[in-house]
């Protein structure tokens, strides 16, 4: 315990409610720091210079951090913040979880760092989610400092998320199977409200060759990947079906060598959105039938790479209103919502522990130069978690 005399005076729920009301410029002053530091995925040693600079806030307030490393994108956080003698300290944890890395190349820092403009915070990842993994510091302090845990609180903060957990996915599932209840604390919607429930996510990487020709002298001779990946294109747009939640995105494309000469070469990746009333594995395979049509004579395509995130399945009753209690009796109303984004809260409902997403600030168009924080949610957002955790059976 980290109590001060005049915080052991008031109850331990006052006492947390009390001292996060007094951090919202410790939380700025961290949440910059965060966000001045590179983590796309697979920057390796952004995510880790992340990673530490949450765990020296952790490790001042006595809570024990441990890294694990993940080759090719960083490591692990790990941190615990045990419940008092003669409770269940080596019971099933509640989990505050979250992930390091970001969508944004090298350099973005360098075009548009940290700044703050009308009660908002501006940069790359500040809503996805360093503002999500310092609220959950500061929650985790918080009850460091002053108790009231009847169960042990963990916090779990990933490294590849945006990239669809392809080397912590398994990690992820072990770590929270038989937790009580995870609390992901990826932004709240523009909205104001938490999420219930998600799409899963896919991402297919695929190729196709042509035949290289002049373009001038001999077009007849050639057959054009770029004109089968075309195709191709439509045919895989055209999965998309609003009425059963499917979307499909090509959103890279690649190909050719030079003007004149017909493609030889093409790739694309394709992103896919499904709820979980859809079967992944037959999904993918009418996306392999069309990959792999002749669509030019003379082309073949092939899938070369596949990732996927599962759908978030939806929250128990039950720990949505605990989570508006708390709101409630800090003066704002929340609700659940469903989104097409995918989260690693899809990996931990996947395994029956009980989940609640968006629990990290309100920001808005993440994965754009447009992101943004409210700051003003920093703090009643920390106090709903932190009262939410308390609260749980």
């Amino acid at each position: 315990m980290l109590n001060t005399s005049n915080e052991t005076r008031l109850p331990v729920h006052a006492q947390v409610l009390d001292w996060l009301a007094r951090q919202q410029q410790a939380m700025q002053d961290l949440l910059q720091k965060v966000v001045n530091i590179e983590s796309g995925s697979r920057n390796e040693a952004g995510v880790t210079a992340v990673a530490h600079a949450l765990a020296e806030r952790l490790q001042a307030a006595g809570v024990p951090v441990q890294f694990e490393p993940v080759p090719g994108y960083g490591v692990l956080l790990h941190a615990q913040v045990n419940p008092a003698e003669g409770t269940d300290t080596g019971g099933a944890p509640i989990i505050l979880m979250g992930h390091m890395d970001t969508v944004f190349p090298d350099g973005t820092v360098a075009k548009r760092p940290y700044r703050e403009e009308a009660g908002r915070a501006y940069g790359p990842g500040v809503a996805d989610m360093k503002s999500g993994l310092v609220l959950n510091v500061f929650v985790a302090e918080a009850l460091a400092r002053c108790g009231g845990l009847k169960a042990p609180l963990h916090l779990f903060f990933s490294c590849d998320e945006e990239v669809g957990s392809p080397a912590t996915r398994d990690l992820i599932m072990a770590r929270v199977r038989g937790a009580r209840a995870v609390f992901n604390a990826e932004p709240g919607r523009v909205s104001g409200n938490v999420v219930t429930s998600r799409k899963g996510s896919m991402v297919v990487e695929f190729e196709v060759q042509g035949v290289a020709a002049h373009a001038g002298i001999n077009h007849a001779a050639g057959a054009s990947a770029i004109d089968a990946l075309a195709r191709k294109t439509l045919a895989l747009h055209a999965l998309t079906d609003t009425a059963t939640g499917i979307t499909c995105n090509v959103g890279v494309v690649q190909g050719g060598i030079v003007p004149n000469m017909v493609a030889p070469h093409a790739r694309a990746e394709v992103d896919l959105r499904f709820t979980a009333d859809t079967n992944p594995d037959d999904l993918l395979e009418r996306v392999r039938t069309i990959v792999e049509e002749e669509s030019v004579p003379r082309t073949q395509g092939r899938i070369t790479t596949t990732r996927r995130s599962l759908p978030m399945k939806p929250t128990p009753d039950y720990l949505l209103a605990l989570y508006q209690q708390g709101a409630r009796s800090l003066g704002f109303e929340v609700q659940g919502e469903f989104t097409g984004g995918a989260a690693d809260s899809g990996l931990t409902a996947s395994v029956g522990v009980p989940t609640l997403c968006a629990t990290g600030p309100v920001g808005g168009h993440p994965h754009t130069e447009r992101e943004y924080c409210e700051l003003s949610t920093f703090v009643p957002r920390a106090q709903a978690v932190a009262l939410a955790v308390l609260a749980h059976p």
